[in-house]
């Protein structure tokens, strides 16, 4: 709240007490001197002094600081968006620093955001730049290796048609998830929940996975028997992406002989909680904070052997988000890593498919 003394009128009224005390005083010894006191004409000759004085003092203050800080604060740009207003300006000096204070603030919180985005635009672009690099490159060095006679080796040719294939359907998945990610972040992805049976889709998932894992000799199961089911409302074809993208990542850095095991536990009377877990590798507690982010990977050698756009996690956080759910991860390096997120509860549906 902005104080009611105005501290310029307080600077203005003890100059012009002073300005006219000392003015009274010396006309008042020339009267005395002069035979002619009187003490009426002192007391308006010093009310007239002040007055004055002070409509004087108090105007030049005004317009010095007005001129002073508009000239500042045009100069420094820090009000381009909103005018400058003289009722603001003259109202209070300290009020006043504040609001210069609180500005440049924000300025600085400003500058160091846009630093922050264009740290991460860089680092986005140089990701985005090297998954790219790294399939194109590929395909492209099996090509010339072709085109300059090893086409003639039905063996290589096959071989090297087969490995550029791969690479162009690694480019395909990231060009994909790139598109999906955009959409999800820019809310253009329109979610179309419904009430859908989890258990089937978590079983879908397994039967889909079914081969991969086996290559590992990795077991995919449930904790317990979910014969009944878990109905859950939320978009079926995407919380499907969800689990399969967690249970591709859990096969991927699973251990050889391990088990990848989901687990749906009930935590309140509106949500559920999946939780996907494997003893596989384990994440370093450092990296983390930073596992959802786009194209971050615990390996830092830039090792692809597992394949893959490094937007899964990124995705799968964007999607639980739409939901307006959660998504959690805990992990011990060597002993396993934990993924769950929360899921609403099956709704009552209106005969035309709205909620209640």
């Amino acid at each position: 709240m902005e104080p009611k003394e105005k501290k310029s009128y307080k600077f203005a009224l003890l100059t012009s007490l002073a300005i006219s005390g000392l003015l009274t005083v010396i006309t008042t010894l020339f009267l005395v001197g002069q035979g002619n006191f009187d003490i009426g004409f002192s007391l308006l000759y010093f009310s007239i002094s002040f007055v004055v004085s002070f409509g004087v003092i108090q105007f030049r203050i005004e317009r010095v600081i007005y001129r002073s800080i508009k000239h500042l604060r045009d100069t420094l740009k820090l009000l381009e968006s909103s005018p400058v207003k003289r009722d603001i300006i003259t109202t209070n000096v300290k009020s006043l620093t504040e609001e210069i204070e609180t500005y440049a603030i924000n300025k600085k919180i400003e500058l160091e955001s846009l630093k922050g985005r264009d740290d991460f635009r860089r680092e986005f672009i140089g990701n985005v730049s090297h998954e790219l690099k790294t399939p194109l490159f590929t395909i492209q060095g099996y090509i010339d290796t072709l085109l300059e006679g090893a086409a003639d080796n039905e063996k290589l040719r096959v071989k090297y048609l087969e490995r550029a294939s791969k690479a162009a359907d690694r480019l395909t998945y990231i060009i994909k998830d790139l598109d999906l990610i955009t959409k999800l972040e820019m809310g253009e992805l329109q979610l179309e929940p419904i009430n859908f049976d989890i258990v089937q889709v978590v079983e879908a998932v397994f039967e889909m996975m079914e081969m991969r894992a086996a290559k590992k000799k990795i077991t995919l199961t449930f904790d317990t028997n979910y014969s009944a089911g878990v109905n859950v409302f939320g978009d079926q074809e995407k919380i499907r992406q969800v689990v399969t993208n967690l249970v591709d990542n859990a096969i991927k850095y699973g251990k050889q002989d391990g088990t990848v095991e989901i687990s749906i536990q009930s935590i309140s009377k509106k949500k559920i909680l999946l939780r996907v877990t494997d003893n596989g590798e384990g994440i370093p507690k450092e990296d983390l904070p930073r596992l959802f982010e786009r194209f971050y990977r615990v390996d830092k050698s830039g090792n692809r052997k597992q394949g893959g756009s490094g937007l899964g996690l990124s995705i799968v956080k964007h999607i639980i988000e739409a939901h307006d759910q959660k998504i959690f991860v805990e992990s011990t390096k060597e002993i396993g890593s934990e993924f769950s997120f929360t899921l609403q509860k099956s709704k009552d549906l209106h005969p035309n498919g709205e909620q209640e």
